[in-house]
């Protein structure tokens, strides 16, 4: 979808009439329900209650829009990283991250899945570069958990043999096909069961001989 620029010869600096947060939560629920490409900025801006300047005033385009959006779902990345790194331990860390999904994906008044599952899923290479966007977010949650897998393995908390990779990517399966499922209609009792098996198959550290 090829974004409209910003019109020309707007004035800048001039205050904002409409609460931006309140705006940001609209247009990340709009984005949540049909996906990057599939919203229009007419329809963002309906949602949202501002005219198309006002969008481009304070957001820049839709597609910084859309990532902070993003950001926004996420609880902010930077955050979201530290979080991970702070955990207890790699499973706690897994778990928490299962559960979140689970809970995020079936919540009463926000669109069913993940916000940041399905736009990776939906959206097209040629998207204005937020698919490649997305999967770099993805990568480094992933990451993170990765990397807090390793200090566990290194600390003996997990078996050497471990491969941090692989079980990295597959929590992240996980997350990613509880958001189908629930896209899907299921439940969040079922997700959260779909949690504990996930978590049963987490490797145990040998005990000392």
């Amino acid at each position: 979808m090829k974004l409209v620029s910003a019109p020309a010869g707007r004035r800048s600096g001039r205050p904002l009439s409409f609460d931006r947060d309140v705006a940001l939560s609209k247009a990340m629920r709009l984005f949540w329900a049909q996906g990057f490409e599939g919203t229009s900025i007419a329809e963002l801006t309906q949602a949202m209650g501002i005219t198309p300047p006002s969008l481009y005033s304070a957001f820049g385009d839709k597609r910084r829009l859309f990532l902070e959006s993003v950001d926004r779902y996420l609880g902010g990345i930077e955050r979201l990283v530290r979080t991970i790194d702070d955990a207890a331990t790699a499973r706690d860390a897994a778990r928490d991250l299962l559960t979140s999904a689970a809970l995020g994906d079936t919540g009463d008044d926000t669109p069913a899945g993940c916000l940041l599952a399905s736009s990776i899923v939906s959206s097209s290479r040629g998207s204005d570069g937020v698919r490649e966007e997305l999967a770099h977010l993805r990568r480094r949650i992933e990451a993170a958990l990765r990397a807090r897998i390793e200090r566990d393995i290194q600390s003996g908390s997990l078996p050497l043999e471990c491969d941090a990779e692989a079980l990295a990517g597959h929590m992240f399966a996980v997350v990613q096909g509880m958001s189908t499922l629930a896209k899907d209609g299921a439940g969040r009792g079922k997700l959260l069961r779909i949690v504990d098996i996930a978590m049963a198959a987490w490797p145990d550290a040998k005990p000392a001989s």
